[in-house]
């Protein structure tokens, strides 16, 4: 099986308010930030991008919990922060093959998300317990 054969696409971050603390996160790295938030219902989370300076930067998502079953809620009670990696990879299925190769445990499977226009996403918890994200391109 191939490692990750995609690019690192964005780096999430879990915050309490992103209309609070998006443009003050942005001018902190640089960047920019269009003030476009999705609501996405499949994963009860309310989500953000923010722009570096550079033209080849990963994005930084803000992911700010939306109700009380958000997966993300528990995670903001400590403190919020860092939350995951996403790769963008070709190939969805053969990529979760891969990360189970190698220890990893999908949390959440395929999933459609709002944010990339109904792209499919899923979750996998590495042996070394990184999140990862995986976008289907």
């Amino acid at each position: 099986m191939a490692p990750i054969g995609g690019r690192l696409h964005h780096v999430g971050f879990v915050v309490a308010s992103i209309s609070n603390v998006a443009k003050p996160f942005a001018a902190s790295l640089c960047g920019t930030w269009d003030e476009r938030i999705f609501a996405d219902p499949n994963q009860s989370v309310r989500v953000t991008f923010l722009e570096g300076p550079g033209a080849s930067d990963a994005l930084v998502e803000l992911i700010e919990p939306d109700g009380p079953d958000s997966p993300v809620l528990s995670f903001l009670k400590k403190g919020g922060g860092l939350h995951h990696l996403c790769y963008e990879v070709k190939s969805l299925e053969s990529q979760l093959k891969f990360a189970q190769t190698t220890g990893g445990k999908i949390v959440r499977p395929p999933l459609p998300a709002v944010a990339f226009n109904g792209r499919r996403i899923a979750w996998v918890y590495t042996r070394y317990q990184l999140l990862l994200e995986f976008l289907e391109q």
